[in-house]
């Protein structure tokens, strides 16, 4: 079962399109030629692409459009990349962002 579109009124069927598979936190998944990252794993039912960085809280898919930045991951090593705006490529390789260490709290300055 897929969660995509396959028959929009404006664009493309997209079942015509070549499949192409891709990584995403050391699972293999598919895509179809032309689709996003971000559309990629709608379609695979990943929901959840990272963690905020200081506060852990889970963050997914907001605006799609490339303004929120929520949908940043790690691709082919390069952190940061938005997936609403990045095309799968086969063999892509791409990892959430997790909870980062703040210095602020080692040394026990709290803003809050």
């Amino acid at each position: 079962m897929t969660n995509r579109i396959l028959d929009h009124p404006v664009l493309a069927k997209i079942e015509e399109q070549p499949e192409i598979t891709f990584i995403f936190n050391n699972q293999k998944f598919t895509a179809r030629k032309g689709e996003t990252l971000a559309a990629a794993l709608l379609a695979n039912g990943i929901r959840r692409l990272r963690e905020h960085e200081e506060s852990g809280a889970p963050r997914g898919i907001y605006c799609n459009i490339g303004h929120c930045y929520e949908c940043r991951l790690t691709v082919n090593g390069k952190t940061g990349v938005r997936a609403c705006l990045t095309l799968v490529k086969e063999g892509m390789v791409a990892e959430s962002i997790m909870k980062l260490p703040t210095p602020l709290k080692k040394c026990g300055i709290h803003h809050e």
